[in-house]
């Protein structure tokens, strides 16, 4: 039996389902609308795709280091439950360290883990945990000594927050110092030279308009700005940053005199930049009670 377009996308519309999969669906049954939604209930494809629209903001950040190059990876969940699922951690780590071969989320969708794809082996997840899921992003360094550190650690290589550092010189010890430090801090950028210039400029702007409600005359103004704008720069970026581990030193100072040459970082943490959606429990409860 020929199977319509129009047939494929009334069943995605009603499953969520991908294309080719309601496409197969229809074509396993024959064209029967109901059994094709429950040939994809049966494979687990229309309850991953119904929770797709969930807000997965919780899950973890691995990170996964072999010699001078390193990766992070995020990987999210509808709740912090999850995250410490034994299931959900092991995926996680094999995740990673096949991220460490590709150069992207979507070459990373792409490659095979135990004869399957990725991005199948989180739909199966989905499925059997019941949480919507995704791989929402991957960075990559690399350097003469990576060092890595995991803050909120769920499981080992694995928490909230993974940061990666590439150093020249120095050693291990120093490393995770700094990595650590970026955990905490979160400085935008390495030195002043790699800062968005357009945050720069609009942090200038800024403070070009508190200035002048002061009423204080142009020359003192730009004298002022100067000033605000160095301590803009020295707290934004690594490297101008008090040390948290030696307050008296910058991170860049400290570097020096340990021989080594800070020459990137990344850092990622859950969750971050996702808008979480607020659930009002109360009126939950009360839809609920109305029926």
């Amino acid at each position: 039996m020929a199977i319509t377009a129009a047939q494929v996308k009334e069943l995605r519309e009603a499953t969520g389902a991908g294309m080719m999969d309601a496409k197969k669906a229809l074509t396993e049954t024959d064209g029967d609308f109901e059994a094709a939604v429950d040939w994809l209930r049966t494979k687990g494809l229309a309850k991953a795709a119904k929770k797709s629209g969930r807000t997965a903001a919780e899950g973890l950040v691995a990170v996964e280091v072999d010699g001078g190059k390193g990766v992070a990876l995020e990987v999210n969940a509808e709740t912090d439950f999850v995250a410490k699922n034994a299931e959900f951690q092991e995926m996680v780590g094999k995740f990673a360290k096949a991220a460490a071969g590709v150069d992207d989320v979507e070459a990373l969708k792409a490659v095979e883990i135990d004869g399957k794809r990725v991005e199948d082996v989180l739909t199966d997840k989905i499925a059997t945990i019941g949480e919507n899921m995704s791989i929402r992003r991957m960075a990559k360094i690399e350097g003469e000594t990576v060092a890595s550190y995991v803050h909120n650690a769920a499981a080992g290589g694995m928490g909230k927050i993974g940061v990666l550092v590439a150093m020249t010189g120095g050693d291990e010890a120093l490393g995770k110092q700094v990595a650590m430090h970026i955990a905490a801090v979160n400085p935008a950028a390495l030195s002043e030279a790699d800062m968005d210039p357009a945050i720069v400029e609009k942090e200038k702007q800024v403070q070009m308009d508190i200035a002048r409600e002061s009423g204080k005359p142009e020359q003192v103004i730009e004298k002022m700005i100067e000033g605000r704008m160095k301590k803009f720069v020295a707290e934004s970026t690594l490297l101008n940053q008090q040390f948290v581990v030696n307050p008296d030193l910058t991170v860049g100072e400290a570097a020096k005199e340990a021989g080594a040459t800070i020459t990137g970082f990344v850092r990622l943490e859950v969750g971050e930049g996702i808008e979480k959606k607020e659930e009002d429990f109360a009126a939950e409860v009360a839809k609920a009670a109305q029926g």
